[in-house]
């Protein structure tokens, strides 16, 4: 090859790399701008919910060492073998990008003295990292809400929990669309008896268990009656239930909890095959499921992780939690046409100008605008325009009022206000009573 072949060969090569669009990794997605309202709705809701409750917010990294999630979720996971986003960064520290937010709830509280002699009530919001295959409300780059509470080891904290959750269907309209499944997986003691015999009863049904079940026999055996393969549905329902294997401690706890949410109204279902899918759980378990997504059912999940912290090197710390899935709950909300009307609504007022002295003044009027009704959603016009162009702009932008202010509104000192959304008359106002007339308009 001549040098002026080949140089035309890497030119003809560097065309084609910088003609290439660059796209956003599969399962990583972009929040649009009519999306985010829907988002803020539902994250005000979370908010005002929590602190109801006298939760406090934290925020923990995205990025934690390695070691934090293999030893509290457990290796012989799907998230630890299969779903993690792990690399080695230039000191050769293998970093995970957080598959969960329990572990790093707990390194942050251990770390900084939080759970000594104390009672902490504490939640988080924030993307989480799995790799798997993206289908609908399920992502590789997801968002959770996260509720956790250490220092307290009666059930009444852990009937708390699920109030809270409930108390947040409700005021999303949820309620009577999602179910709550209860469980009790019993003291690690208890739960490692059960696991040998579990393991003996699958043993003998080898020739039902798909790969993936073999697999876990017998480092996970309890994950296999999570299965969804309906070919071994008949040899899991016959499989000896972790109800009947409880330690006392534990069955006097579980009883308990269901007495408080009988109390209060909460209605359940004993799930007798709930077990989670990470190793830190024990005693009560609980999820949310919904019928309304289709295969993608559950929405929310939790329960008691009692031996986690010291998993991790710590003292014992009694603790419980749950997480939801925002994606997916939003997915809810959209799918049963749940979300206000107005939540979709981000603008009250645009502000119109026609003229160069009017594009000045506009500006003036609408900082004041902004100065005296601070909740007031205004947009100002930009980069000038006809009349009519500028119209349209304003009704396509959703707003309920448009202000105009042209050569002649500037010389009397007015402004013409016009309903977009309503059969009313367009007004004429002095610019100094305008604000109190869209506070009578938008006020409470």
């Amino acid at each position: 090859m001549t040098h002026a072949s080949a140089v035309g060969r890497c030119a003809r090569i560097q065309e084609r790399t910088l003609s290439t669009k660059i796209q956003a990794i599969r399962g990583m997605n972009d929040l649009l701008p009519d999306q985010s309202p829907v988002w803020q709705y539902f994250e005000h809701q979370v908010e005002a919910l929590m602190g109801q409750y006298g939760y406090r917010e934290i925020r923990t990294p995205i990025v934690e060492q390695t070691a934090l999630f293999k030893r509290s979720i457990g290796e012989v996971t799907d998230i630890v073998e299969k779903e993690m986003y792990t690399f080695d960064d230039r000191n050769g520290d293998s970093l995970t990008l957080r598959p969960e937010g329990t572990a790093s709830c707990v390194r942050m509280a251990m770390e900084n003295g939080l759970v000594h002699n104390q009672i902490q009530r504490l939640w988080y919001t924030g993307p989480m990292f799995r790799h798997e295959r993206p289908q609908k409300g399920r992502y590789r780059q997801f968002h959770q809400v996260g509720v956790e509470a250490y220092g307290m080891e009666g059930p009444d904290i852990d009937a708390e929990m699920i109030l809270i959750s409930a108390r947040l269907w409700r005021q999303l309209g949820l309620l009577e669309h999602v179910t709550l499944e209860l469980n009790s997986l019993g003291s690690l003691e208890a739960r490692a008896a059960y696991r040998d015999l579990l393991v003996e009863y699958f043993e003998q049904h080898l020739d039902v268990l798909d790969e993936d079940s073999k697999r876990r026999l017998h480092s996970n055996p309890l994950r296999i009656l999570d299965t969804k393969n309906p070919d071994m549905a008949a040899v899991v329902d016959a499989a000896p239930r972790l109800g009947d294997h409880l330690d006392e401690e534990s069955r006097v706890h579980f009883e308990d909890l269901k007495a408080r949410l009988d109390a209060a109204g909460i209605e359940y279902v004993i799930n007798p095959r709930l077990v989670r899918g990470l190793d830190y759980y024990s005693r009560s378990v609980f999820e949310w499921t919904t019928t309304a997504l289709g295969s993608q059912g559950t929405v929310c999940a939790g329960g008691r992780y009692d031996s986690l912290f010291e998993q991790l090197g710590g003292k014992p710390v009694p603790a419980v939690g749950f997480a939801m899935g925002v994606e997916r709950l939003i997915l809810l909300l959209e799918t049963l046409e749940l979300v206000p009307q107005d939540v979709r609504e981000t603008v009250d007022v645009y502000l119109m100008s026609m003229g160069e002295q009017a594009e000045g003044e506009a500006m003036r009027l609408a900082e004041e605008l902004r100065t005296a009704l601070p909740d007031l959603r205004l947009v100002l016009h930009c980069g000038g325009g006809s009349f009519k162009s500028q119209m349209k702009k304003a009704d396509k932008s959703g707003a309920r009022i448009a202000l105009i202010l042209g050569e002649n509104e500037v010389i009397e000192g007015t402004v013409a206000l016009k309903f977009l959304r309503e059969e009313r008359d367009q007004e004429t106002l002095n610019q100094r009573a305008l604000g109190e007339r869209l506070d009578s308009v938008f006020g409470a």
